[in-house]
């Protein structure tokens, strides 16, 4: 009964964590809403008083200048080197295949972590194994 009371007070105590935190994530969004409104509105505003300034004077119009858009560059990220990765180059750089000693020279990896990635790259279909424990590329 004891234990049953304590795990009932680590659920309320959670749940109430998760309710401040739902509270928080709730009051972030109706700010960024807010704002998002405010840019919506602020723009037919802006347009709204450049056309309706009357001009004293009769000569001909000049032209608005169109500016330039400035396109922001797409900020791709590089891709991160995965261990399959380097495991797989390793092996594709080589004619007559790698052993699981050499992959561990190559790579720096543990012992397991190498065999785990062979087993994956068998498990895809990306090499295979020629003798037992030399692996090439398909």
């Amino acid at each position: 009964m004891g234990q049953l009371k304590k795990d009932m007070a680590f659920l309320i105590k959670n749940l109430k964590a998760l309710t401040k935190k739902t509270e928080v994530m709730a009051r972030k969004l109706d700010r960024l809403e807010k704002a998002a409104e405010k840019k919506t509105k602020a723009k037919p505003k802006a347009k709204a008083k450049t056309k309706a300034k009357p001009k004293a004077k009769a000569k001909t119009k000049a032209k608005p200048v169109k500016r330039a858009v400035q396109k922001k560059a797409v900020g791709r990220k590089a891709k991160k080197v995965t261990a399959t990765d380097s495991v797989l180059a390793v092996i594709n750089r080589s004619k007559n295949g790698v052993n699981t000693a050499r992959l561990k020279q190559k790579t720096g990896f543990d012992e397991i972590k190498i065999r785990n990635i062979v087993f994956r790259l068998k498990k895809q279909k990306r090499i295979t194994s020629k003798p037992k424990g030399v692996y090439i590329k398909i």
